[in-house]
């Protein structure tokens, strides 16, 4: 594979939000929505999220750059592939680097000595009429930021050894654009015998009409009326579990923002575990009414109230 870093061109120095933000705009600009019947920008598309896999994953990343390439192979055995660094240290097969192989040993011919070194999966390079699983295969999905917080099932279609294939899907709750949801055995057939190749999902989150995202809050506008926002109210405002009461306290300006725990986006199994469920946002937007003489007659009352220039403060 290609180098990471240089498919994302950020430094091997970069931090993790920078390789997230970086992967980000990328995925957003070469995206085949956005490119529709340009091979090139799908190509180059496929590359970035297959970069991102290895470098926006603290774990993965941390092994690539121990081991290089060869970490990112199936099956590969972290213990097993430090205790050959080690022999190779003490001058046992030519060298070997952190980086990768060294001494004039082309990587295939070593697997093929200590094929340990990927714990017996499909990194070690096999030899005559022995199972030989099948290809991982990829597939681009799409999903609501419904799905992305609750879960959903999913049709989708796409090639499979050049068959069209249509099979459902489940989209597990947690995914953001840049997920890769793997399902094990559905990718290409194997051969003798050999198991299955996996499928994975690249997912994409539509972004949502009257809901922003950031990290795993949510953030939703409500509407409320002057009145309400002065004396208070109890007010539904809706949420992707269901509606809620929500207390508005009196004296609310426009822009306060009223946290619902636990409603935002949730951890993704497989991922980070241990983090909790983001929040849901309500940020209070007052409304006026529609203009009339009797709206106008209330405003005009209304500015009376006011002690100071509201803009006094505000300089750039």
């Amino acid at each position: 594979m290609k180098d990471p870093y240089s498919v994302l061109g950020v430094a091997k120095t970069a931090s993790a939000e920078e390789i997230k933000k970086t992967y980000r705009k990328l995925a957003k600009k070469l995206h085949p929505d956005m490119n529709p019947g340009d091979k090139k920008a799908e190509e180059r598309f496929k590359e970035v999220s297959g970069a991102f896999e290895v470098i926006g994953d603290p774990k993965k990343r941390a092994l690539f750059d121990e081991f290089g390439e060869i970490s990112t192979r199936p099956g590969f055995d972290e213990a097993k592939a430090r205790e050959f660094q080690r022999q190779a240290a003490e001058g046992a097969f030519g060298g070997f680097r952190g980086g990768g192989f060294s001494g004039g040993f082309d990587p295939a011919d070593v697997e093929s000595m200590f094929g340990d070194l990927f714990g017996g999966g499909r990194g070690r390079r096999r030899r005559g009429p022995v199972p030989t699983p099948g290809d991982d295969v990829e597939a681009a999905i799409e999903v609501d930021l419904r799905d992305a917080v609750l879960g959903a099932e999913r049709e989708i279609n796409f090639s499979r050894n050049g068959e069209p294939v249509r099979l459902k899907v489940k989209i597990p709750p947690g995914v953001e654009t840049g997920s890769r949801v793997r399902l094990p055995r559905q990718g290409g057939p194997g051969e003798m015998g050999g198991e299955p190749g996996d499928l994975y999902l690249r997912i994409t989150v539509r972004e949502h009409p009257t809901v922003r995202v950031q990290g795993r809050d949510l953030l939703l506008d409500l509407p409320i009326t002057p009145l309400e926002a002065l004396q208070g109210a109890e007010v539904t405002a809706p949420t992707f579990e269901g509606a809620v009461k929500l207390k508005i306290p009196p004296g609310s300006q426009g822009g306060r923002k009223l946290r619902l725990r636990g409603r935002g986006l949730p951890a993704l199994k497989g991922g980070n575990t241990g983090a909790p469920r983001g929040d849901l946002y309500v940020v209070l937007q007052i409304i006026l009414p529609p203009d009339s003489p009797e709206a106008r007659d209330a405003a005009a009352t209304m500015q009376k109230l006011y002690k100071t220039d509201l803009r006094k403060d505000l300089v750039l």
